[in-house]
């Protein structure tokens, strides 16, 4: 816990420090943006595409020594570590630089890692994906998916154990329901947004328990920890395959409409020249197997137009009441260290 505290306290100072430096050498880009959008004071959107645009000044363009790629933690981040090792090899053999992986405990912790510049590129869940293109100049620019079928989509379900009374979610009332973050599209947003719909409204219905990570959350429900647990689908699946838990320890009761599965992002202050070498080096990554089987069958990463593909996430996010702003992310950065303290002992 103290190093999920102190991780988040040397990336937030390193954003301050970003943050009074950026403010001072874009002091005249800013009174000439005549356009942002939702995005913040720090970026300018004069193409209409939703996200930032580069620097005018090619002074500003970042060019580091070292590359590193981040994933905004939906399960144990060491998993993740270990999952994309082979997308890591590879781009350090096609970008001819040194590529690390920085483990980071939170979503809100990402974001910010993105902000200050302690990372140039990240995986991003659905749901922090607009946070990251408004609060720190993110470009989602890839996600998994096949040669044929576009990127990869997955589903909001609520689970409960198998052998719960509860048989629909009118009868969630009442109930612990476990959700992931503020933030997150499946654990979050899109039950408030969507749930009204099926005769339960979060925190009024049902007593919302923030669980950090999707995986937190299912394996609560299999604990007795909670009644019921918001989740993405994916994650499940996943959690299956490695054995952590088993098929039939659940059931699903709700599955929602798909979503995008998330995003590859890039910095908007590269340089371009940098830029266009990292998303060419991903382009022409082939997943191996164990990677490939744990998406449910993705062999590549596809193209993503963000204004586009990601109107659905953004859509739930205004319709349950969530603002995509700094100051947003500095309070889900204190709620998620919250709900990992507060995270109950697994049985």
């Amino acid at each position: 816990m103290r190093r999920q505290f102190m991780e988040i306290f040397r990336i937030a100072a390193a954003g301050l420090a970003t943050l009074v430096f950026t403010l001072t050498a874009t002091a005249a880009d800013t009174q000439a943006c005549r356009s942002r959008g939702d995005l913040d004071v720090l970026y300018c959107d004069a193409d209409g595409d939703l996200t930032a645009d580069p620097p005018k000044d090619s002074k500003r363009w970042k060019n580091p020594k070292s590359l590193m790629l981040s994933y905004s933690p939906q399960e144990d981040p060491a998993t993740y570590e270990k999952m994309w090792s082979p997308y890591v090899e590879h781009m350090k053999s096609c970008t001819a630089q040194n590529v690390r992986f920085l483990q980071v405990h939170s979503s809100a912790a990402t974001v910010e890692a993105l902000r200050s510049g302690r990372i140039q590129f990240s995986l991003l869940s659905a749901g922090d994906t607009p946070f990251a293109v408004n609060v720190a100049g993110a470009i989602p620019f890839a996600n998994h998916g096949t040669g044929k079928g576009g990127i990869t989509t997955y589903h909001l379900i609520v689970v409960v154990r198998h052998d719960s009374a509860i048989k629909s979610m009118a009868d969630l009332t009442g109930k612990r329901v476990a959700h992931v973050a503020a933030s997150s599209n499946s654990g979050n947003l899109a039950p408030r947004a969507l749930f009204p719909a099926e005769g339960v409204i979060p925190d009024k219905d049902y007593k919302v328990l923030y669980s950090g990570k999707h995986d937190n959350s299912i394996s609560g429900v299999v604990n007795g920890d909670y009644d019921a647990a918001a989740v993405a689908d994916d994650v499940l699946i996943r959690m299956i395959q490695r054995g952590v838990v088993k098929a039939t320890d659940l059931r699903t009761i709700y599955t929602s409409q798909p979503f995008p599965a998330g995003s590859l992002a890039v910095a908007h202050d590269l340089n371009p020249t940098l830029r266009k070498r990292i998303e060419d080096c991903t382009f022409s990554f082939r997943f191996p197997a164990e990677l490939s089987t744990a998406f449910r069958g993705p062999d590549r990463f596809m193209p993503l137009n963000y204004k586009r593909d990601f109107e659905s996430v953004r859509r739930v996010a205004i319709n349950s009441g969530e603002v995509l702003s700094k100051t947003a992310n500095d309070a889900r950065a204190a709620q998620e260290a919250t709900a990992q303290k507060k995270q109950p002992t697994k049985k």
